[in-house]
């Protein structure tokens, strides 16, 4: 049974329609020394981000993949706490984000360490919670992948084959992306577990061609926060090349800031559903070919098999 490895439990595919891949509840971009980075009133977010949930309900979205690892403020407690108070599943993240944001004991492993972090994060829950990340979100650096982020990247497509889950990276750079497929796929990696992350950012779009006929999931992530016509034109350049079945779209919405009050202003999260699908039955994409990309595909990228709980092989420890 393909299912999300939710903040709750499992839920099957199945029962689901409409699922954004790429939102966020919750992040905290600040510098890695500011004092109580991620820490929030978990009534104040559940107060401020309900009503988002129920705007994406509404608007027909069943689930969504909260992509936040840790470095930038990743709080299960509040992911769990909405889910809870909303009856709607949301994904956590196992992993990193980029060097400038590893934690210290992140940097300090090597690959056999991080490998069973990261296996313990997937199958016995994140941050001594009983919560599973549903896939391993990480992140390289813009001006290219360090050192540190390849080792992670490493140990995450390991693991990754090894449990059948997604691996997921913020890349902005065309070059880098390729370079991950690389590193992922001579690990053992299967093509169609990466996801690029932010493919949008990269304007050679020889880069997405290239990329997405490996087998990889081309993310365009950015809807609604610039023009809406070119993720038209993305979108027609991917069925031109035969991969319409490898595009994900997503909104990177949401946003809730420790530290600032009531969290800042959020982005909603109807903007695809509400705005951005009615644009794509006017542009003549068929009921079929609108479910492919928003409720087929996300489910086969980040679906897993149920296993029973298991005590994550190796050990790691922070320092």
């Amino acid at each position: 049974m393909a299912c999300l490895a939710t903040v709750t439990g499992w839920v099957d595919v199945e029962e689901l329609g409409c699922i954004l891949p790429h939102e966020h509840v919750l992040t905290d971009l600040r510098p890695p020394d500011v004092t109580g980075r991620g820490e929030v009133d978990l009534v104040d977010v559940v107060a401020v981000m309900s009503p988002r949930i129920e705007e994406a309900r509404a608007a027909g979205v069943t689930a969504i993949i909260e992509c936040t690892p840790a470095g930038v403020g990743r709080n299960i407690a509040a992911l769990r706490a909405l889910s809870l108070a909303t009856g709607f599943p949301i994904v956590a993240s196992a992993g990193t984000y980029r060097e400038a944001f590893m934690p210290a004991w992140v940097k300090d492993m090597d690959e056999a360490g991080l490998m069973a972090w990261l296996r313990q994060e997937l199958v016995e829950g994140i941050d001594g919670t009983d919560v599973l990340g549903g896939l391993i979100k990480l992140a390289v650096s813009d001006e290219g992948i360090t050192p540190a982020e390849e080792r992670v990247l490493r140990a995450a497509g390991r693991v990754g084959a090894e449990l059948g889950v997604t691996v997921a990276s913020h890349t902005l750079s065309g070059r880098s992306a390729v370079r991950e497929a690389d590193i992922l796929a001579s690990v053992g990696l299967p093509a169609e577990r990466f996801v690029w992350v932010h493919t949008q950012a990269e304007p050679d779009v020889a880069y997405h061609r290239e990329v997405g006929q490996r087998g990889c999931y081309l993310e365009y992530d950015g809807i609604g926060n610039g023009d809406d016509g070119y993720y038209l034109a993305a979108l027609e350049r991917a069925f031109t090349w035969g991969l319409g079945e490898r595009v994900l779209l997503s909104q990177d919405a949401g946003w809730y800031r420790p530290g600032e009050p009531r969290g800042g202003q959020q982005a909603p999260y109807d903007y695809l559903p509400k705005e951005f699908v009615p644009e794509l039955r006017r542009e003549g994409y068929p009921e079929s070919v609108i479910s492919l990309l928003i409720e087929e595909n996300p489910k086969r990228a980040f679906a897993r098999e149920p296993r029973p709980r298991e005590e994550a092989a190796g050990t790691w420890a922070r320092s």
